[in-house]
Formats: structure tokens, sequence, C-alpha cells
């Protein structure tokens, strides 16, 4: 540690969020470079080096080939899929001197597609699987969260291609399979789940998400079923049709009554029997399609309820969505009053809970005015549903309809069945055969390096710093010397420690007090400290465990079997 080129922190940096962010600069891992760009220093260096390690060896396990794309690529590649337009502003451009432009790659299934189809033209050539490690670029609007949300980033990215579902179906479970493996070495506490494709494309994907309160992704699971899904991918069941006995809508007064709240309680004043979840509320939203019109979209959804808005995008997709606010070019719109009935010009969504017979408060379309006893298939008739409230605590599970349970999660892996996403695109076949071509199916299978750093920081870390898991940790042994006879001894322990495979820091600072070197092996996180104290010169070194606190006192002999 006298010459490592290493400062650590005693104070929270004030622009960290959470506490990866926060330990992971403080104990001298990373240090910021711009907003959601970071340095990794040789602490952080090697940490990654050891997380790439286990994820090559589990690649490796499963028979893919690891390549090395460049960073700057094509525009015209990402054109050609129609992923530019699908990105918009979080792809990051450029030009060269001659005019051509480029993107930063955010993936890379059109290069691999590319590639493939230079080298491979017969059906005896496939199956293969590719992957490589490599940085990935976004312009995130608000990075956050340090490492956990971006604009430059650490990716592992593998693509199978196959020449028939079955062999498709194969690849992706090896590549399932090979993601747990990867992940219960790091020890991280994650789960599977359904998921949305989005930019990506094919028949299906699902996510492993890191459990965490600071994650982005809410997930609901099913104790009864084990159905696992993130939010956004979460089917409501839907009712059967009601045979309404209401009778004629009719338009009540219902004036200060901003909230839903308020609205019911007005309403339950004027004798109608109604909870929050018999009120429509209409929510209007701007959307943007990917040639740059924009058009007003109103979603319904139970009074109860807010519309999610990343299950919006995420139904809507590649289409962008926004508020929407240019209500004097729509007259027939009255904020705070809008109902279903008579919205001609305006296309209408509605939750599937909202079916043919159900009854309904909502607006009148006049300020002050609401309708009750607003019938679905009578009074009005949606465009089509679409899944846009937010999923609560309770929802029933679409699979066997007991309690869903609401946890917060972060994206560490993403995995998706592409089939012919891409692979129709550029025209990639193989001569079969009978000499007839086969459409060659892809599966894209990705894991967020940088990420599983900072998601295996939020999981293990304490008061006192970091706390690595042996198999990835940049050190595993952390020496520290406390006085002049035990710092002369300290390097031949490491180089006997170092002899058989374990990674191993000494504090071998003079001037340094030993509270200041214990706060020190606390926050940098080796799973073992050895401390070289007064009971040296007897033989014996004491042991600490990080994770658990532990200390003994234990033989020179008998150290190095102590820790491997």
């Amino acid at each position: 540690m006298s010459t490592l080129f290493l400062r650590t922190l005693r104070e929270n940096p004030a622009d960290a969020e959470v506490p990866s962010h926060r330990l992971l600069l403080r104990a001298g891992y990373i240090r910021r470079v711009a907003p959601g760009s970071y340095t990794w220093l040789p602490l952080g260096r090697l940490l990654l080096d050891q997380v790439s390690r286990v994820i090559r060896e589990e690649m490796a396990a499963t028979g893919a080939q690891e390549v090395s794309f460049p960073a700057m690529l094509p525009r015209d590649v990402y054109d050609t899929s129609g992923r530019r337009a699908e990105y918009g502003e979080d792809m990051l451009k450029l030009r060269d001197r001659r005019g051509t432009e480029y993107v930063l790659g955010p993936t890379h299934e059109e290069m691999f597609t590319l590639l493939v189809k230079d080298l491979y033209a017969s059906y005896r050539d496939y199956p293969v699987t590719l992957y490589q490690i490599g940085t990935k670029f976004r312009d995130e609007k608000r990075p956050r969260g340090g490492l956990l949300r971006g604009r430059e980033f650490l990716m592992k990215d593998a693509y199978s291609f196959d020449i028939s579902s079955e062999g498709l179906e194969a690849s992706y479970a090896t590549q399932r399979a090979a993601y747990q493996r990867v992940f219960d070495r790091f020890g991280l506490d994650y789960t599977v789940v359904d998921a949305m494709s989005g930019p990506m494309g094919g028949s299906g994907s699902e996510e492993f998400l890191a459990r965490s309160a600071v994650g982005e992704d809410s997930f609901v699971g099913c104790a009864s079923c084990g159905y696992a899904a993130n939010v956004e991918a979460v089917v409501t069941p839907v009712p059967a049709d009601v045979a309404s006995d209401a009778g004629a809508s009719r338009v009540i007064d219902t004036p200060d009554t901003p909230t839903i709240e308020s609205l019911v309680a007005v309403v339950r004043g004027l004798g109608f029997d109604v909870t929050a979840a018999q009120t429509l509320k209409n929510v209007v939203l701007a959307v943007r399609a990917t040639d740059g019109t924009t058009e007003p979209l109103i979603i319904g959804v139970p009074g109860d309820r807010e519309v999610d808005m990343k299950r919006v995008e995420a139904a809507l997709f590649p289409a962008t969505v926004t508020m929407f606010e240019d209500f004097a070019a729509y007259p027939q719109l009255v904020p705070g009053y809008i109902g279903p009935q008579g919205l001609a010009g305006v296309r209408y969504l509605v939750d599937p809970r909202v079916v043919p017979g159900s009854a309904w408060v909502t607006g009148a379309n006049v300020a002050g005015r609401h309708a009750v006893d607003v019938v679905c298939g009578r009074d009005f008739t949606p465009d089509g549903t679409i899944e846009a409230a937010a999923v609560l605590a309770g929802d029933p599970c679409p699979t066997c309809g007991e309690g869903l349970v609401i946890e917060r999660g972060i994206e560490i892996g993403h995995i998706f069945a592409l089939r012919t996403r891409f692979s129709d695109d550029f025209e990639l076949d193989a001569l079969g055969p009978d000499s007839e071509r086969i459409r060659i199916l892809m599966g894209s299978y990705g894991i967020g390096v940088s990420r599983v750093v900072a998601a295996i920081a939020e999981q293990t870390h304490d008061d006192q710093g970091l706390c690595w898991p042996a198999e990835i940790a940049p050190v595993q042994v952390h020496i520290v010397a406390l006085g002049k006879e035990q710092t002369a001894a300290s390097d031949a322990l490491a180089a006997s420690l170092e002899s058989v495979g374990l990674r191993v820091l000494v504090d071998d600072r003079q001037g340094v007090s030993a509270g200041v070197k214990f706060t020190d092996a606390e926050l940098l996180g080796a799973p073992t400290c050895v401390v070289l104290g007064r009971r040296y010169a007897e033989g014996y070194v004491e042991l600490r465990d990080r994770r658990t606190g532990a200390r003994e006192d234990v033989s020179l002999e008998s150290l190095t079997v102590r820790l491997l």
C-alpha cells in the first residue's frame, strides 16, 4: 500500500447517491470523469478483471468464443436494423473529418450478425456462439447511482446462431444456466423474471435482477406458483364481461374535486355508493413516433391506480411518451374532467379491467362536472386495451390468482430469444443440405459487468465499508503489519500466500496508525485480514473475517491451510 496508487476518503462525496457509489469512490476503486463516466483505478481494475474472469470461464464452459468489436461503428448498419430511430437521443453519434456518420455502439447485435454472415455460409458451420466484453455507450438523460446507470459502461454480450428452433431453445437454455452459475459464483441474491424485449425484439426475454432497495426495476413474485416478472411485463387478469344493470348515465356537479379522493367524497355525499376503484381516470399523453410525428393518446385506468409511464413506454415501444400539454388544440379535452364519451379524433385505450358492461364514474367533458353510470360498450367503446396501470402489491397473479409481492432490483443480466429479428434485417442465411436457404435463428445474452460490481457492493456492504466475496475480490487477503519487525516480515508472508494462488495486499505504510490501517482495511473490503501484531514474535497472527467480524489468533504454520 506504500506504493499503491490509492487515496481513501473519510467523508462521503457530496454527489454520491447510493451506498455502492459512495463506497467505491471513498475506497479508491473509481473516480468520476464526467456525469455517468468513471475512471477505474488499480483496485477497481483488479476487481473488474476478477468479475470478467468468472464470466469468461463460464462462457468457455458453454463453448462460446470471444471476439472484440470497435466502439465506433457505421451509422448505416443501425439504420438498416431500424434501431437508430428506436434508440433516438439515447444513441451517441459523431462524424469523421470526411463527414461520414458513426455511432458509439449501445449494443452490437448488428455487428455480430454481419460478422457471422461474412464468414459462415453452410448449415454445417452452425451452431456457433460468440461473445465480447467491451464498453457500451448510451446518452443517458439523467445518469445516476454511479455505476448503476452511466453513459459509458462495461458489458458482456453473447449471441447464439442456430439453424432450427430446437437449436435456439438449446442455446438459450445453455446460456441461461451459465448466467445462473455466474451470479451464483458472485454470491448475489437474484431472481429471474419475465421481461419485455424492447429494442431487441424477438419472441421473449428474461431479466436477472439482484434484489436491492436502490434498484431501478420493480418486479413481482408469487410465493404460491413461483411466477416472477418485471412490472413492465405483468399481464393483468381480465375479468369477465359484466351484464350491467346500471341505468342511463347522468351528469352531476362536482366542483372542487382535483383528486380521486375528493371526487369520491363528493359523489358519495350525493348518495352514490362509489369507491376509487369504480372511478375511471383518463390521462392524456403525447406519443412521439420514430418518424417524429406526435399525437395525443388518452389512457383510462381505474381511479385507485396511477398510470405507470414505464409500462406505457414498454407497451408502445418504439414510440416515446410524455405528458400532453397542447390542450388548446383539442378543445374537447377538459383537463381534470375528461370522460370517454364522445372522444372523436383522439385514440382511447383502457386498462384490461375496463370490460364491456362495467359502469364507471368519470369526467363529463365539462369543467366542474362528472358523469355516473357510464357503461363500457354502451356509452363508450375503447379503441383497445393497454397495460398501463401501476401494479400494486396484492394484485392477483396472472398464473394462479394468488396475491403478488413487489420488490426492487438491479438489472444485472438480460437474455433474449431474438429468433430472426436481426437475421431478417441482414439476410443471414445458411445453405441447407437440400441446397435451400435457411434463415438463421439468434439469441442474445447480456451481463452488465460494471453494474454487477455495483450490485455486489449494494448487497454486501456494511457500515464500515465494502465486503467482497472471495471469488471476485481484487485481493483476498489484506495483511496489516503493525510494527517495523512485522512490516519487514510482511513481504515474505505475502509471497508465501501468493505462491498458493491467493491475491494479497500488504499495508506496509510507515507512520500510519493502527486505527487508520484497520479502517482502510474494512473500507477496501478484502474478505480476510491478517494482522501481524504483538504475538507475531510467538509465531501467531490475528485472522479477521470481514463478513462476520470474527477474530482469532492462528499460528503461522496453519495460516495457509486456514485461508485456502
